[in-house]
């Protein structure tokens, strides 16, 4: 059941309590989401004007809720988000975010933390009962390429700050991970500076990519210690071509997340070295 690299279970009862607390944390997760989109967010676009407050304030309701739940997690006693100085992220205007992904709850961590958070979405939640919430709200991944550059840089523009994980999917335990160059593009295309944030903490086992959903670390809840990184400008590529640009702006970012981290840069992304978390 457990990967080689984790200890044994060393307390089979409340490791039993803590896959439960689990399932139960995404049962308010999913109700909580049905609530805001049905009952929460229609209202409050019936009364915000234009488009642009309400996504201000709608995304402050989601940020909100988002800390509400994450209180849940920590009151049951299955996580911890450890962090050096809110403000120091409430304050963040106009940045692109990135960050490492090793589980399914790093989006829910930093959108707790960011209360002005736009990101990408997979367009398969518009045909969600999500629909509302991605719609009004997000940017849709289905954009063709042009109108995603304008559309990110426009809400960066109005002060936002845009979340991408450059790996595009959650980090795999073992293994290559392969940055996508979408990060670079839309930094190149904006201006924006980029401020990368490391997700460190314990092991994340049930919650990462193909852990199975009866899985959980085997000894300690799972902590959430979020780091800010060094900001990285994109002006110093302004004189290269934007191939070049792009590539060496992308190699840039997953070595500010990676190097020193138990990764090291290969020719085709990042090669895992280590399994111990920052």
């Amino acid at each position: 059941m457990f990967p080689n690299d984790l200890p044994p279970v060393s307390n089979r009862a409340l490791y039993a309590y803590r896959v439960l607390a689990k399932w139960f944390s995404f049962f308010i997760f999913g109700l909580g989401s049905s609530i805001l989109t049905l009952a929460v967010l229609p209202p409050l676009r019936l009364v915000l004007h234009p488009r642009a407050r309400f996504q201000k304030y709608g995304r402050r309701v989601i940020s909100a809720a988002l800390r509400f739940f994450v209180f849940v997690m920590h009151s049951i006693g299955i996580v911890n988000l450890e962090f050096e100085n809110r403000e120091n992220f409430r304050h963040l205007k106009s940045k692109i975010i990135i960050a490492n992904h090793p589980s399914l709850l790093d989006v829910v961590m930093l959108f707790s933390l960011i209360p002005n958070a736009d990101c990408i979405v997979n367009a398969y939640l518009n045909h969600s009962i999500l629909r509302l919430l991605v719609r009004q709200l997000y940017i849709l991944n289905s954009l063709d390429h042009e109108e995603l550059l304008s559309t990110c840089t426009e809400s960066l523009r109005q002060g936002n700050c845009l979340i991408i994980f450059p790996e595009g999917t959650r980090t795999p335990r073992f293994g290559k991970v392969v940055f996508k160059k979408g990060t670079a593009r839309i930094a190149l295309a904006s201006g924006c500076n980029i401020l990368p944030l490391h997700i460190g903490g314990t092991d994340k086992f049930g919650l990462g990519k193909k852990d199975p959903w009866t899985g959980f670390n085997p000894r300690e809840r799972y902590v959430y210690r979020v780091s800010i990184l060094p900001e990285i400008s994109p002006e110093k590529y302004q004189n290269f071509s934007r191939p070049a640009a792009v590539r060496a702006l992308t190699g840039e970012l997953y070595a500010s997340l990676f190097t020193n981290r138990g990764f090291i840069p290969t020719a085709a992304g990042v090669q895992k070295i280590s399994n111990q978390q920052a």
